[in-house]
């Protein structure tokens, strides 16, 4: 089912600078492997060991995966999917 995901400004070199782009899936891995297919290099840029990078966040609506079911977290086709990169300052 295809669900919107928002692209942080970091990213976007991979979207053809797009801001929001569709993508496939009923999970959030399965998105991310669509995401893959159509703009090749954002996965090992969102993923680390077949998990989440701890300098990036991704929300479905206004939860963050980290406190659902993580990469197995499911959507649905009325769902935003926003990936944040951490921010840190010092």
């Amino acid at each position: 089912m295809p669900v919107k995901v928002k692209i942080p400004t970091i990213l976007r070199t991979l979207t053809d600078e797009q801001k929001e782009v569709v993508s496939e899936g009923a999970t959030i891995r399965e998105v991310i492997e669509s995401l893959e297919s159509q703009y090749p290099g954002i996965r090992e840029r969102l993923l680390k060991n077949d998990e989440v990078h701890k300098f990036m966040n991704i929300y479905v609506n206004e939860d963050d995966i980290r406190f659902k079911d993580q990469l197995a977290t499911t959507v649905q086709q009325s769902d935003t999917i926003t990936i944040l990169p951490a921010v840190a300052g010092g």
